[in-house]
């Protein structure tokens, strides 16, 4: 163990004051898919069925990553990283996402990425999929919080709930209470309540239940509520945010827009039916190409591009689904010959890097440069630390704890080492996988998440993978290399039991 530490004690990446503007604030805009894979977009994938003009196009201006990562393989988790700088394995969410009425998993007064930016002048608003948890009132006035006291609710008394949910009153602690001044968006649109919410307030009263072949949970509906307007309504809602700021030049903004596609229930707007070769789950994948568009489309009319840093990425990976009902089996959409994962092994909630492997691309004009690719391992907690650098913000020891600064990677610059020495990764069964250079080791037999998978009996305890030999993660080294099994393992129960990775990691900046 002393013998790590001491490594460890070498691997801070030295700070680049020069990668730090001294120019007028620039605006910030990212775009958040839910369940696209890496190898949905045709700049990703050059066998896509699926047409991605838009993701093409930002690609083709800015700069694309290939070895980008989320925090977790599962929705909530990533989510709270990226807005946090902070594992969500570290809250009391150890596995999986929230579930109807879960309580806010953010905590009161955790510095978030927009409150950060808000002490900087700027404008903030989020449009999209929360699915961070909210403090529901309840009855006369009470709220959720006041009978559970932790993020998860047991599953037998959330259809109860929903029906003691008071929609007259203000809804506590969502988004405008964790940085944001403006939220609009359809909470989870497979869970109730099915309506759209602005701010602290649902638009309208979903006073019936859900109807009967609706996708997903049980629970309150607005009537007449038609899944297939929600992501056409947030792409409306982005662009006349962007509008609305452009009156307003003086004030930077951030604009976070977590779409809820095409993650389930898998409901493309009748404009986008047949325009893709891969069933209705093309064809959602492409209205989310659709939606960048309008967003790209309201920066360029308001002359807000060339002042606006855009970040295009997805959650985690994608489950495959056809789209049949809404959903249809995991794997499905493969029927088409179109493999939202390639080349990458699993699916949305593994530990193989189908899972967390995503992609991602920045635009930033003047800094990025065009058209080119990034091989640098990043993951999505660390746009905290990195935005934290770009406004000049001194960040406390109780923020983004698992966040690095990777500004120079966003403006396309070589570095002599990696700016992380490893990453962690979460599945969403809770297995954990870490990954250093090119050796990768999964702390269980199987996928950890969705892919069906069953070892042989005499399989070893873990895998071990060298992702530059072997990238399909198709042979098993554990068994072959105990002291890179051990090594990793010690750097993983190190790296798990502190704090904060950036200051066991960065010693230099304690």
């Amino acid at each position: 163990m002393m013998m790590l530490w001491m490594l460890l004690l070498t691997l801070a990446p030295p700070v680049d004051d020069a990668a730090i503007p001294a120019a007028a604030p620039i605006n910030i805009v990212i775009v958040l898919a839910d369940d696209l894979g890496y190898g949905d977009p045709g700049c990703y994938n050059d066998q896509s069925k699926i047409p991605t003009p838009h993701i093409d196009r930002l690609a083709a201006e800015g700069l694309r990553f290939t070895d980008a990562h989320t925090p977790s393989s599962v929705c909530s988790p990533t989510r709270y990283g990226l807005l946090t700088g902070r594992y969500a394995w570290r809250t009391p969410l150890k596995s999986s996402v929230l579930w109807p009425w879960s309580l806010p998993l953010i905590e009161k007064e955790r510095l978030t990425l927009p409150s950060m930016l808000q002490q900087h002048g700027y404008h903030t608003a989020c449009i999209g999929k929360w699915h961070l948890g909210w403090d529901w009132p309840i009855d006369a006035n009470g709220h959720v919080s006041d009978e559970f006291d932790g993020v998860s609710i047991a599953a037998q008394k959330r259809v109860p709930l929903g029906k003691r949910v008071d929609f007259s009153r203000p809804i506590a602690s969502g988004p405008i209470s964790r940085g944001f001044d403006y939220y609009f968006g359809d909470d989870v649109p497979n869970f109730p309540p099915r309506c759209f919410i602005e701010n602290d307030h649902t638009v309208g009263i979903p006073s019936v239940d859900k109807p009967k072949g609706m996708f997903g949970h049980v629970g309150p509906t607005l009537p007449g509520w038609d899944l297939s307007v929600v992501l056409p309504t947030l792409a409306q809602k982005a662009a006349a945010y962007i509008e609305q700021r452009a009156k307003h030049p003086d004030q930077p903004f951030f604009l976070y827009v977590p779409l809820t596609a095409p993650h389930t229930p898998i409901a493309p707007s009748p404009h986008f039916a047949g325009k893709s070769e891969a069933g209705i789950y093309g064809d959602f994948v492409h209205e989310v190409d659709w939606v960048l568009g309008q967003v790209l489309s309201a920066l360029d009319r308001t002359g807000a591009t060339d002042r606006t840093l855009v970040i295009f990425t997805s959650d985690n990976g994608s489950p495959q689904r056809n789209g049949i009902n809404m959903s249809g089996p995991i794997g499905s959409v493969k029927d088409f010959g179109h493999d939202p994962s390639r080349p990458w092994r699993g699916m949305k909630s593994d530990a193989w890097e189908a899972g967390h492997r995503v992609p991602f691309i920045v635009r930033w004009p003047g800094k990025t440069p065009s058209g080119e690719v990034s091989s640098e391992p990043i993951i999505l907690t660390d746009l905290m630390r990195t935005f934290a650098t770009l406004v000049r913000h001194s960040l406390a020891e109780d923020s983004a704890e698992d966040s690095f600064d990777i500004l120079t990677a966003l403006q396309g610059k070589k570095a002599t080492r990696p700016i992380h020495d490893h990453l962690i990764h979460h599945s969403g069964n809770g297995v954990f996988a870490i990954r250093q250079g090119e050796w990768k080791l999964i702390l269980g037999k199987g996928s950890g998440g969705f892919t069906r998978f069953n070892p042989p009996a005499d399989a070893p305890a873990g895998q071990l993978y060298h992702l530059g030999d072997d990238p399909a993660e198709q042979t098993n080294l554990y068994s072959e290399n105990p002291q890179t099994v051990e090594k990793l393992t010690q750097l993983l129960k190190l790296t798990r039991s502190s704090n904060s990775s950036y200051r066991l990691h960065t010693p230099a900046r304690q």
